[in-house]
């Protein structure tokens, strides 16, 4: 038999690879009640939880398993189901596919399929499929800040001294964070040799540019004296301000500025005139402190 023909039958008789074609979605929280509340627990939030509750027809097919998600789980793993049921998934993962929505969806149902206490598989690119939003009982995040990721563990599970060590590397990595009342989406993090708040503005990025930028005008961008607006990110089609703080201020003391802040802001966004040369030269100021997180 001929080299090309011997190919030729090979090939016929090995199944195809289905090709998956990946898609971005900019925001792929929309839609959901509480977007900047996802988009924070993302991009700046190192530990915290938050209970969701699965559609009917999802816990017609599965059960009623409780389900909780994680900011990041072990070895950020996208998915883990323990003994009795409980099924974890991580808004960090290492893999993703264009549609961050789409992938925690194909992980939480991969995780519902698994048994109880099994390994989850989640393949990296999931295809076309149900989203958060089709397989989640929108509403408000119930969240729970942690200092480190005991919640991870089952009772008993840190006597393995393999485990507490793993545990105590991943907690060596946290840095405080406090999540802040007088706004929403807003977290007060201390780092080395400074502080922050960090805020997910709601509205769409024009808009909210564009009132940052009035407010830059007008020389009320800080949070008080001894303050610094450092700049913004822009993550999944929505913009987060960032505070540089005093390194040893502690996160109540900015519930009163954050609120005055607010309070500002709203203002500035209901202005419907358009920008005037000093706000268009904030403007221009301002985007050039951005950074894109992906």
């Amino acid at each position: 038999m001929s080299k090309r023909r011997k190919n030729q039958r090979v090939g016929e008789s090995t199944p195809k690879r289905e090709k998956v074609r990946d898609v971005f979605v900019p925001r792929p929280f929309e839609g959901l009640v509480d977007e900047p509340e996802w988009i924070a627990l993302r991009e700046l939030v190192p530990a915290a939880s938050a209970p969701l509750r699965l559609t009917p027809e999802l816990i017609e097919e599965y059960g009623d398993r409780p389900v909780t998600l994680a900011t990041v789980l072990p070895m950020a793993a996208p998915a883990m189901t323990k003994p009795d049921g409980r099924v974890f998934i991580g808004l960090q993962r290492h893999q993703q596919s264009g549609d961050v929505s789409r992938d925690l969806a194909d992980a939480l149902i991969s995780a519902l399929r698994t048994e109880p206490g099994g390994q989850v598989s989640v393949p990296p690119l999931p295809g076309p499929g149900p989203r958060l939003q089709d397989i989640l009982v929108d509403g408000p995040l119930e969240i729970s800040m942690h200092d480190g990721f005991d919640f991870w563990l089952d009772p008993g599970a840190a006597d393995d001294p393999n485990v507490q060590a793993s545990l105590e590397r991943a907690n060596s990595a946290i840095y405080p964070t406090v999540k802040l009342a007088a706004a929403r989406a807003a977290y007060w993090c201390q780092v080395p040799e400074k502080a922050h708040v960090r805020m997910v503005l709601p509205e769409d990025e024009d808009a909210a540019l564009d009132a940052l930028s009035r407010l830059g005008a007008a020389g009320a961008l800080t949070l008080g004296d001894d303050t610094k607006f450092a700049g913004m990110f822009r993550a999944h089609g929505r913009l987060a301000p960032v505070w540089d703080l005093p390194e040893d201020s502690p996160a109540a003391e900015w519930e009163a500025p954050l609120a005055e802040f607010a309070k500002r802001y709203a203002e500035a966004v209901a202005e419907q005139a358009p920008l005037d040369a000093a706000g268009r030269r904030s403007r221009q100021g301002l985007l050039g402190r951005q950074l894109t997180l992906r």
